[in-house]
């Protein structure tokens, strides 16, 4: 019986080893895609228990905790950090199998040097280590970030914010870590919302455009754009149920927009082409910028209404979607191909059916501009989990470039998550390992070393460009 998550976890052969000790390991971190706090990081934010590192706003933890039964004060409410620790505690020893498991353990070693297990019987235990060593100035929100070796974060932020911490942070010359933002224009787009005008009210007011018609809603959205590129933005990112494609003339689209406008509803139809208008007006804007389009697709949120209107949203009630078809999601491409305006993009569905498909569509639009332009990206949210991440890495190898990929992303809102990347890193050289062991990839130690190391970090930093 193996040592339960020794140096050698997730491991299972010689080649794996070597792998990822001699070559993953050493790798630093570049979180391209996450919801951290760039408030939280310029004030270098000090935590005073385990309670608000772990669990709060962590709605993966969350609905963990609903499974066990827990009652919902001691989840979201107004129970005490420790009893709320308690439960998570007593939750977490069901949890065989589950992610949350390896993450919180790998968590608990990494930064707080315990080796043992958490469960109802140790919670005080690990509760007394875990705030002592809070307690430290080691483990405040930047020095987390400096001992998990990352080099460059890139948070996640609505058009109309002001990147206030991003600038204090850039002119910071004690922090020597990129905090860049991301563009995510989801509020800009989703005219369906109750609350859209309000939203654009809010838009004209920091882009100083009057947004009467579609035209000027693109206008005000591409002043913003500028403003976030003067900060270090060269990303974009979109949340959205699924890809349309339900092309429109521009008077049908100005015709949608004028309804909105007018306090309308609009229908299913006219919100389609408004969407396929929309985003490919921002496809063409970032391919003019150089910069990378992510799209995140294929999730039904805040499916419990009930607890929706009680906790509000990232409540941990979305579930999978079924996606729309992938020709869709290919014409979309091509739209924007077409005229030679198709940005990088990287491809992430939460439903796993979606990956022979992604992986075929991807391989319709690669070229000369740039290595691997067009990425399957890593196991998403319901899919980031040791089976979620195999599926995905394996049906990228059969189909495309698994050399080519740009790796992990911590995509989480807590400063412990970066023990997500030694988990998938592990993953990543137990897969390859168990290739070369089978006489299926040579023990080409040389070109193993550029995949591993490409894959865990030097892959992205091409990618995307950045200087470091």
């Amino acid at each position: 019986m193996k040592k339960f998550m020794d140096e050698n976890f997730l491991l299972t052969t010689e080649t794996a080893q070597k792998l990822y000790h001699e070559y993953a390991e050493v790798m630093p971190i570049l979180d391209y895609h996450c919801h951290l706090n760039p408030q939280e990081i310029y004030e270098d934010r000090k935590y005073e228990n385990i309670t608000q590192v772990w669990l709060g706003g962590d709605h993966y933890k969350w609905r963990q905790m609903r499974s066990n039964g827990v009652e919902e004060r001691f989840v979201t409410g107004d129970a005490s950090d420790r009893e709320k620790f308690q439960k998570w505690a007593e939750t977490l020893e069901m949890a065989i199998g589950n992610p949350l498991y390896h993450w919180s353990h790998l968590e608990l070693k990494q930064y707080f040097g315990y080796e043992g297990y958490l469960n109802g019987e140790t919670a005080e235990e690990v509760w007394n280590l875990c705030n002592e060593k809070l307690a430290q100035d080691s483990m405040t929100a930047r020095n987390l970030i400096r001992q998990s070796n990352v080099t460059l974060v890139c948070t996640t932020d609505d058009p109309v914010d002001s990147l206030e911490w991003h600038a204090k942070i850039a002119a910071d010359e004690n922090f020597d870590v990129q905090v860049l933002p991301t563009w995510r224009p989801d509020k800009a787009m989703y005219l369906e919302k109750p609350d859209y005008l309000t939203y654009l009210g809010k838009l004209e007011a920091v882009s100083g455009v009057k947004i009467d018609s579609f035209a000027a809603l693109i206008e005000a959205l591409k002043i913003r754009m500028d403003f976030f590129a003067a900060h270090g933005c060269c990303i974009s990112d979109h949340g959205l149920a699924y890809v349309a494609y339900v092309p429109a003339s521009a008077e049908e689209v100005e015709a949608v927009f004028a309804k909105r406008l007018s306090g309308e509803a609009v229908t299913a139809s006219e919100e389609a082409k408004f969407k396929t208008a929309f985003m490919i007006a921002m496809g063409r804007e970032y391919n003019k910028k150089g910069w990378a389009m992510q799209i995140h697709y294929g999730v039904k949120r805040d499916n419990n209404q009930r607890l929706f209107k009680q906790v509000g949203p990232d409540a941990g009630v979305d579930c999978i979607a079924t996606s729309a078809p992938a020709s869709e999601l290919a014409d979309f491409l091509c739209a924007l191909d077409i005229t030679n305006e198709l940005p990088k993009t990287i491809l992430y569905s939460l439903n796993p059916i979606d990956n022979a498909a992604i992986g075929t569509i991807i391989g319709c639009f690669q070229n000369d501009s740039a290595v691997g332009k067009i990425q399957h990206g890593s196991g998403w949210w319901f899919n980031d989990n040791k089976t979620g991440m195999i599926d995905q890495m394996v049906s990228l190898a059969n189909l495309g470039l698994l050399g080519n990929f740009v790796g992990m992303l911590t995509d989480s809102r807590s400063f412990l998550s970066y023990t997500r990347h030694e988990y998938f890193r592990r993953i990543l050289c137990e897969l390859v390992g168990g290739w070369v062991e089978n006489g299926e990839y040579p023990a080409d130690w040389k070109t193993l070393e550029k995949i591993v190391k490409g894959i865990s970090y030097n892959n992205a930093v091409r990618y995307f460009g950045f200087d470091l």
